[in-house]
C-alpha cells in the first residue's frame, strides 16, 4: 500500500498538472515545464539527504517509521492546495508560477519523506533473490493501480462532459480532485505504516554498519560512496536514459490522447483503467516464471526494446491512413493495446530495475562493511527524477513550439500541429531509449551471485 501513496503524486503530474495549470489556468507550457523541471531537480537534491539521514537514524522505531509518520499531514494538505490556488494568484502569471512551484516543492519535499523510507525496508524485509523482487512487483503493481485508476475514475466521474462542457477544462472539478488526492495518501500511508510496524526489528541494525561520516558534508560523502560500485553505476546510467523518455512519454500521453487521437474523457479514463487492470494482475501472474527463466538485467534489456517499439508503431498507421479516422472503436482498441502493452514492460523494468538496486545494497556491504538500503535507492530516485524532470520542461516547450494553446479544443487543431506534437515525443524518446538500451549490457546481478556474496556477508557478520 505504500507505492499508492507515491502513486498518488505521479497521478497528479503526469494525468493533470501540465494539463490544469496550461490549458485551464493559462500558464504558458514553457513556463509550467520550467518550474517542474525546478521542482524535480529539488526532489532529486533532498532524497539523497533523506536516504543518508534514515540509514543513521538511531530510534526506538527503527531507521524508517519515524519519517513516513512525520510525512501524511504535509503530504495531503499540498495536494489540497495544488489545485486550489486563491483568486489573487489566479490575478497574475508570475503568482500562479510561484505557487505551482512552491506546493510542488512541498509535495515532493514530503514525499521523500515517506518514499525513500518505504523503498529501503525492501533489502531489510527479505534476502532472497526472487522474493525482492515478488514483493516489489506487489508495490509496483499497486503503484499502477493507484497511479491510473485515480484518475480514470476521476475522469468518469467528475471529469466528464456536462451541460456540452467538458469537465478537463473547468477549474472547480480539479478542487474535488486534490480532496480525494488528500484523503486516499492519509488512508494508504496509515496502512502501509501499520502493515510493515512489525519489521521495525528488522530496520535497526547494530552502529558499526551504519555510515557514520559526520554533518551535512558527511551525508554527502555517503551518498556519494555509492558511485563507487561499477554495477550501480551503470545502472544510473541506464536509468536515466529510460526515466528521460518514460518522462517525455506520460508528460505528452494526455495532450496526444486528447488532441491527436480525440479520446473523449470516458475514452481516456477507460484507456488508463482497462490497461492497468490488464497489465498489473499480468505482471503478477508472469513475474516469477520470467525471473527464473532470466536474470533481472535480460528482463530489463528485453522490456526496454519492445516498449520502443511499442511507442512506435501506431503514428505510422495514422500517417499513411492504414487505420480509420479518430472516432472509429478501432482507435480505441489500438491505444488500449498499445499503452497495454507499454504498462505490462513498464512494470517488468521497473521491478527488475528496483531488485537489482537491493541485491547491490549487498555487495556494497561486501566491498565497504556498511549497510545503506536508503543510500542506494535514494541515488536510484535521484537519477530518476532527473530524468523525468526532463518530461515536463520538453512537454511544456513542445507544446509551445508545435503552436499547441490554450483555447484550441480538441478537433480544432491542424493535422500539421498535430503531426509535430507527435514527433517532438518519437524524435526525443528513441535516442534515450537506445542509451538506455545499450547501458543493460553494462551490469548484471545473478541469484548465483547474489547468493555468494550473502554466504561472504554471513561468514562476517558470525566472526563478528
Amino acid at each position: 500500500m505504500g507505492g499508492a501513496v507515491y502513486a498518488v503524486k505521479e497521478a497528479a503530474y503526469i494525468m493533470f498538472v501540465l494539463l490544469f495549470y496550461t490549458q485551464v489556468l493559462g500558464l504558458s507550457g514553457t513556463a509550467t515545464g520550467i518550474v517542474l523541471f525546478i521542482a524535480i531537480v529539488w526532489d532529486a537534491i533532498s532524497d539523497p539527504l533523506m536516504g543518508s539521514w534514515s540509514d543513521r537514524l538511531k530510534s526506538r522505531w527503527g531507521r524508517r517509521h519515524p519519517f513516513m509518520v512525520l510525512s501524511i499531514v504535509p503530504l495531503a494538505g499540498g495536494f489540497l492546495a495544488l489545485f486550489n490556488p486563491p483568486e489573487i494568484v489566479l490575478s497574475n502569471m508570475s503568482y500562479l508560477a510561484g505557487w505551482l512551484l512552491f506546493w510542488s516543492l512541498w509535495i515532493r519535499t514530503a514525499l521523500t519523506m515517506f518514499a525513500i523510507p518505504h523503498l529501503s525496508m525492501t533489502a531489510e524485509i527479505t534476502q532472497d533473490y526472487h522474493e525482492r523482487s515478488k514483493l516489489l512487483s506487489m508495490r509496483t503493481g499497486f503503484l499502477f493501480l493507484f497511479a491510473l485508476l485515480l484518475p480514470a475514475l476521476s475522469l468518469f466521474t467528475f471529469f466528464g462532459e456536462e451541460d456540452g462542457i467538458d469537465g478537463r477544462f473547468v477549474a472547480g472539478n480539479y478542487v474535488t480532485y486534490g480532496w480525494i488526492s488528500a484523503l486516499i495518501v492519509c488512508l494508504a500511508a496509515m496502512i502501509a505504516i501499520g502493515g510493515t510496524w512489525k519489521f521495525v526489528g528488522r530496520t535497526t541494525i547494530s552502529p558499526e554498519r551504519m555510515p557514520s561520516s559526520a554533518g551535512l558534508r558527511g551525508m554527502w560523502r555517503d551518498f556519494l560512496s555509492t558511485f563507487r560500485n561499477v554495477n550501480f553505476r551503470n545502472v544510473l546510467y541506464y536509468d536515466l536514459g529510460a526515466t528521460a523518455s518514460y518522462g517525455i512519454t506520460i508528460s505528452l500521453n494526455i495532450i496526444i490522447w486528447t488532441y491527436f487521437w480525440e479520446l473523449d474523457a470516458d475514452q481516456t479514463g477507460l484507456t488508463l483503467g482497462l490497461s492497468v487492470v490488464i497489465a498489473v494482475p499480468l505482471a503478477w501472474l508472469t513475474l516469477g516464471c520470467i525471473s527464473r527463466r532470466w536474470p533481472k538485467h535480460q528482463i530489463i534489456r528485453y522490456a526496454v526494446v519492445i516498449m520502443l517499439i511499442d511507442l512506435s508503431w501506431l503514428f505510422p498507421l495514422r500517417i499513411f491512413d492504414i487505420i480509420p479516422a479518430n472516432g472509429h472503436p478501432m482507435i480505441f482498441a489500438l491505444i488500449i493495446l498499445q499503452n497495454t502493452i507499454f504498462m505490462y514492460f513498464f512494470i517488468l523494468r521497473i521491478v527488475s530495475i528496483s531488485s537489482i538496486t537491493a541485491d547491490l545494497t549487498d555487495e556494497h556491504e561486501v566491498d565497504s562493511g556498511k549497510r545503506q538500503e536508503g543510500g542506494f535507492y535514494s541515488v536510484l530516485l535521484f537519477t530518476t527524477k532527473l530524468g523525468t524532470a526532463v518530461g515536463p520542461l520538453y512537454g511544456g516547450i513542445a507544446l509551445d513550439l508545435v503552436g499547441l494553446t490554450e483555447e484550441m479544443r480538441p478537433g480544432e487543431v491542424g493535422q500539421n500541429t498535430l503531426n509535430n506534437l507527435m514527433w517532438a515525443k518519437l524524435l526525443a524518446i528513441a535516442p534515450l531509449m537506445t542509451i538506455a538500451w545499450y547501458f543493460t549490457f553494462r551490469f548484471s546481478m545473478t541469484e548465483e551471485r547474489l547468493q555468494a556474496i550473502q554466504k561472504d556477508l554471513h561468514a562476517r557478520r558470525k566472526r563478528s
